[in-house]
């Protein structure tokens, strides 16, 4: 037996033994055949992937049965797997005393799937495609000094409303109530200033978009001018910018910070303290907050922050470098898996299937992790634990029949011989054809 496979189904069993009897066992046959890279050939085919696993017909069926109406839960499983991790070797990632909670939403791209009213903008085509969306909250913690974001929480959008800006206000919603006094939620800009305010989250840092303005939390009168007396603070603009050919100049900043690197470049910043948004008015029950512009010299572009904690500058640029591993997630379950592709079209199935990619891309980014690193040949002299190498290690290999199975993972025994089966089983009958004599 490879080395990969005890790790592998060790983590599988630890997640899915709590299962209903006879949905367990057909759960295991489904996500071994998505950590094992089998779609990748099939082309994101679930039958032909299944059945590639050599668990037989029938077996094939169940499986199918239990992703499709089986009586389980994506958090069930998560929870399960949030808690293996806290048993190996996963620790937080703590900068003075606080550490990130980051949100992120994710595509799964369905352009063709008739009744999804859901739309994702697509950078390529230049403008928004239907999709399956999905919504992520995770913790960042490290294994054996590699930083890895342990999923909390996946998201769908509503019913009622199934538009990506419904499904980031539940993202926002559901950190906003859940998040601890040292807990600060991190995230990009597609999550706007205001957004965040209006869902109360107490502690946040989120990316500024280039042209960002603010106001102080005050108003300045000039002497002796005529008029209507301002009702809005001074404007704060962070960074330079032009329009139509006339520089505007960025706002002085009312304080200064620059550390070193391990490279002897020198990262100055750029502090705005106290700020409101542009339509605010002051006054002291304001949400304030500090903006920070981080000029990196490995970067083209300046680091634009918005942060409503008071902490040191190199703080927060390492609390926010620590957002991006939640964008591993979804790439380890898409083109490392092979499920950017996806055939399933019932209202049910066409959401599950990427809350289990996404929980299958977490499962393989960790084990690379805990074990031992495997190298993809002899050229590969500095091999890294990515997941994609261990995805490798396990490809094409099937099902392992002989491994040892706790006694609560086992098929359920119910006769199903008098049932019919595949196509037969289709509750179909022909329409009643109405003749009308002339």
């Amino acid at each position: 037996m490879p080395p990969v496979v005890e790790p592998t189904m060790s983590v599988l069993i630890e997640i899915l033994t709590d299962l209903p009897k006879g949905t367990n066992l057909a759960m295991l046959h489904f996500m071994w055949m998505l950590v094992s890279g089998a779609l990748l050939p099939h082309r994101g085919a679930l039958f032909p992937a299944l059945q590639s696993t050599g668990i037989g017909k029938k077996a094939v069926r169940r499986s199918w049965a239990a992703f499709r109406g089986g009586v389980w839960q994506i958090s069930e499983l998560i929870a399960a797997w949030e808690t293996y991790m806290r048993e190996q070797e996963w620790e937080l990632r703590r900068y003075e005393g606080y550490y990130a909670i980051v949100i992120d939403t994710t595509p799964f791209w369905r352009p063709k799937l008739k009744g999804l009213f859901s739309k994702y903008y697509n950078s390529v085509a230049e403008k928004a495609l239907p999709a399956v969306i999905m919504g992520l909250i995770a913790r960042i913690g490290e294994v054996k000094g590699k930083r890895f974001a342990l999923p909390s929480a996946i998201l769908r959008v509503k019913l009622k409303d199934p538009s990506e800006k419904g499904l980031k206000e539940a993202l926002l919603k559901k950190v906003s109530h859940g998040l601890g006094s040292l807990e600060i939620m991190l995230a990009d800009a597609g999550f706007k200033l205001k957004d965040i305010h209006e869902a109360n989250v107490p502690q946040y840092g989120v990316r500024l978009a280039k042209n960002f303005t603010a106001r102080r939390n005050y108003i300045a009168y000039a002497p002796g001018k005529k008029g209507k007396k301002p009702s809005y603070g001074p404007r704060v603009r962070p960074l330079a910018r032009s329009y139509k050919e006339h520089e505007i100049a960025a706002t002085a900043p009312d304080a200064t910070f620059t550390w070193q690197l391990e490279t002897n470049e020198q990262v100055p910043v750029h502090i705005w303290r106290d700020l409101v948004l542009p339509t605010v008015q002051p006054s002291p029950t304001a949400d304030l907050f500090d903006v920070y512009a981080i000029f990196d010299p490995r970067y083209d572009n300046p680091l634009l922050l918005g942060i409503n904690v008071k902490l040191q500058a190199p703080t927060v640029h390492a609390l926010y470098t620590d957002r991006w591993p939640i964008e591993q997630l979804p790439l380890a379950g898409k083109q490392m898996i092979g499920a950017h592709r996806q055939f399933v079209f019932a209202e049910e199935t066409r959401h599950r299937l990427p809350e289990l990619v996404l929980l299958a891309g977490s499962i393989l980014t960790g084990l690379a992790a805990l074990h031992p690193v495997i190298p993809t040949g002899f050229w590969d002299r500095n091999p890294q634990p990515t997941p994609g190498r261990f995805r490798r290690a396990l490809a094409g290999l099937p099902f392992p029949q002989s491994y040892p199975l706790p006694g609560q993972l086992c098929q359920k025994a119910s006769v199903t011989d008098h049932l019919p089966k595949g196509i037969l089983a289709h509750r179909r009958r022909k329409q009643d054809v109405k003749v009308i004599l002339t």
